[in-house]
C-alpha cells in the first residue's frame, strides 16, 4: 500500500511539474566531458562569408592552421560563400538532413530560425562558464579573451532569451559616405552631424542641370545623389530614431503604423524626383560614388575598401574613376542629441552532433577565432572593430590607427575612418529583437522601400491605398500574420497558459488529490481493522 501511495505521488509531481515546463524547450543536448580526448581524429566543417576579399580567406585559413598546430588531432576543413544569405539557406536545408557544419558565421536572426529544429544550435551558457575550456578556461592551448574582456554590447547582442546561443566575431555599423567635394560646389557645408533634411536637401539640388542634359555638379548625363545599399536597415533605423514600432521583444509585429507610412511617402517623393535610389534598383552605391555620379552613399563599414577615389578595391575601371574628397559620417538621423545606428556583423554559433568531443573541439576552435592575432588581422581587412577589449587596447591595434591615410591600402583612410567611426558610436548603435520569424519582417522591411521607391519610379499613385495594399501584401507574402508571439529556440517564456490548459490541468489535480485520499482512507482503515 505505502509503494501504491509513492507511486501515486510520483506521477502527481510529475504532472505538476509538466506545467512549469510551459513556453521552454530543450535546446542544450550536450553535457561538456571532463576531458578532450586528443587522440581522437576530428574533422570540423567552417562555414565562413569573405566580401571577395582574399585577405579575409587567408586568414581564415592561417587561423584554420594555427589551431591545427595546437591541437593536431582536429582539422577544419573552411567552406567560403559570398553572402549571408546563402549561408542561412544552405544551414536551413541541411537541419533537415542532420548534416550542418560544426561552426557557422551567422546572425542572431538566423540562430532563432535554426532553433526551431531540436537541439541544433548548441547553448554556450555552460561552456562559457566551464573552469576548464570555457573563456579563459585553465585547460586551452591559446590566451583568448575572458568574458569581461569581450566587448558586453557585442556579447549581449548573441543572447536568445536568457541563453547564449553565439559569440560575436567582428562588428560593423552603416556608414554614410560623402562626396565633400560635390557638396561643396553645390553651396553646402556638411554639419557636424548629419541628418536626413540635409541629405534630402542636397540630393534634390544636385538634379540641376545644364542646358545640354547634363548634370551640373558632376557634368555628366549619369547623378543619383543619394544610394542606400541595405533599405531593410534603412526602414529599421528610420523607425528606431523616430522611436517608432517594429517588433516586440515577444515577436509581437508593430512595423504598420503611421510613422513607417510617413518615411515611405518621404522615400516615395524623392525616389520619384530620381534623387533617391537603392542597390537594387541601381547597383553599388560605391560604383556610382567612385564615378562621381553619387553624393551620399549609405553602405556597411564593411565594405569601407571600395568607397571613395582611392579606393583599393574598386568595382569600377580606373578611367571611370572622379578625383574628390571622400568623408566618412555616421548616417543621417532625426535626432542630432540621440544617434541611432545598427549594429551588424558576423557571429559563430556552434551546432550539437552526437560526439560531445566534437561539439567542444568546435567550442574551442570558435573561441580561437576571439584571440588577438586573429582579431587584429580581419579588422585591418575592412572597417570592421574587433569584438574584445582585449585586441582593441594592443599597441598593435592602435599603432594600425594611428596610420590612417599612410597608404590606399593596409592604411586606406576611408577603412580606418569608417572603424573609427564605429569605435566612437558603440553607445549608439542597437539590435532589432530576434525571434523564429524576424528574418522575414526584415526583409519585408526592405521589400516595402523598394516597392514604395519603384512605384514612384513608375509615376504610379503612392497614398494611403497603395499603403493599405503594401501593408497587406507584406503580411501576406512574409507570412507575417503567422508568426508565433515568442523567440522560438530560444529559452524565452511563451506567456501564460491558455484558460482551457489551465481548466484541464486543475481538473487533473484535483483528481489525483481525490485518488491519493481514497487510497489513504483506504489504507487507515485497514490498519485499524487489523488492530
Amino acid at each position: 500500500m505505502v509503494k501504491k501511495i509513492i507511486f501515486y505521488v510520483c506521477i502527481f509531481c510529475m504532472c505538476f511539474s509538466m506545467t512549469a515546463c510551459h513556453g521552454r524547450k530543450n535546446t542544450s543536448g550536450f553535457i561538456i566531458p571532463d576531458s578532450f580526448d586528443e587522440n581522437k581524429k576530428i574533422e570540423l566543417t567552417f562555414w565562413a562569408k569573405n566580401d571577395t576579399n582574399v585577405t579575409q580567406s587567408r586568414i581564415y585559413e592561417k587561423a584554420s592552421r594555427d589551431f591545427h598546430e595546437l591541437y593536431p588531432n582536429i582539422t577544419v576543413n573552411i567552406r567560403l560563400y559570398t553572402d549571408y544569405g546563402k549561408i542561412y539557406n544552405d544551414v536551413i536545408t541541411n537541419i533537415s538532413t542532420g548534416t550542418t557544419p560544426n561552426i557557422c558565421i551567422t546572425y542572431p536572426d538566423h540562430i532563432a530560425t535554426y532553433l526551431t529544429g531540436e537541439n541544433t544550435v548548441v547553448n554556450l551558457d555552460d561552456l562559457i562558464e566551464d573552469s576548464k575550456y570555457g573563456l579563459k578556461g585553465k585547460e586551452l592551448k591559446f590566451d583568448g579573451p575572458s568574458r569581461e574582456e569581450i566587448i558586453p554590447e557585442f556579447l549581449n547582442e548573441c543572447k536568445l532569451g536568457n541563453s547564449f546561443y553565439a559569440l560575436p566575431f567582428m562588428r560593423s555599423t552603416e556608414a554614410c559616405y560623402i562626396n565633400k567635394t560635390y557638396v561643396e560646389r553645390l553651396g553646402y557645408k556638411i554639419p557636424e552631424i548629419l541628418t536626413w533634411d540635409f541629405v534630402w536637401e542636397v540630393s534634390e539640388a544636385a538634379l540641376k542641370k545644364n542646358d545640354d542634359g547634363t548634370y551640373a555638379v558632376n557634368g555628366q548625363k549619369t547623378m543619383i545623389p543619394f544610394i542606400y545599399k541595405s533599405t531593410d536597415n534603412m526602414l529599421i533605423t528610420m523607425l528606431k530614431q523616430k522611436n517608432a514600432g517594429y517588433s516586440g521583444e515577444d515577436g509581437s509585429i508593430q512595423i504598420f503604423n503611421d510613422d513607417t507610412k510617413e518615411i515611405l511617402y518621404t522615400i516615395a517623393e524623392h525616389a520619384g524626383t530620381r534623387a533617391f535610389s537603392t542597390f537594387k534598383i541601381s547597383s553599388y552605391p560605391g560604383n556610382f560614388l567612385n564615378a562621381g555620379q553619387c553624393l551620399f552613399a549609405i553602405d556597411s563599414t564593411a565594405g569601407a575598401s571600395w568607397l571613395g577615389s582611392d579606393a583599393p578595391l574598386s568595382d569600377i575601371s580606373e578611367d571611370k574613376i572622379v578625383d574628390f574628397e571622400t568623408v566618412v559620417m555616421p548616417i543621417p538621423q532625426y535626432d542630432t542629441e540621440n544617434p541611432k545606428m545598427i549594429s551588424q556583423g558576423p557571429s559563430v554559433c556552434i551546432f550539437n552532433k552526437e560526439d560531445p568531443d566534437v561539439v567542444l573541439a568546435s567550442w574551442l576552435f570558435a573561441q580561437f577565432l576571439l584571440t588577438n592575432e586573429t582579431q587584429i588581422a580581419y579588422s585591418q581587412t575592412e572597417g570592421y572593430v574587433p569584438v574584445t577589449s582585449k585586441a582593441r587596447e594592443t599597441d598593435e591595434y592602435r599603432d594600425y590607427l594611428s596610420k590612417c591615410g599612410t597608404d590606399n591600402n593596409l592604411y586606406y583612410h576611408v577603412k580606418i575612418e569608417a572603424a573609427k567611426m564605429l569605435l566612437e558610436n558603440t553607445d549608439n548603435t542597437f539590435v532589432t529583437p530576434v525571434f523564429n520569424g524576424s528574418t522575414s519582417l526584415r526583409d519585408a522591411a526592405g521589400q516595402m522601400i523598394e516597392n514604395a521607391a519603384k512605384a514612384a519610379r513608375r509615376k504610379q499613385t503612392v497614398d494611403e491605398e497603395f499603403m493599405t495594399k503594401l501593408f497587406s501584401d507584406m503580411t501576406s507574402l512574409y507570412h507575417l500574420d503567422s508568426i508565433e508571439r515568442t523567440s522560438g529556440g530560444s529559452g524565452k517564456e511563451l506567456g501564460p497558459l491558455p484558460t482551457p490548459a489551465k481548466v484541464f490541468l486543475v481538473i487533473l489535480f484535483v483528481a489525483w488529490l481525490g485518488i491519493i485520499a481514497v487510497n489513504l482512507a483506504d489504507f487507515t482503515k485497514k490498519r485499524i481493522k487489523k488492530r
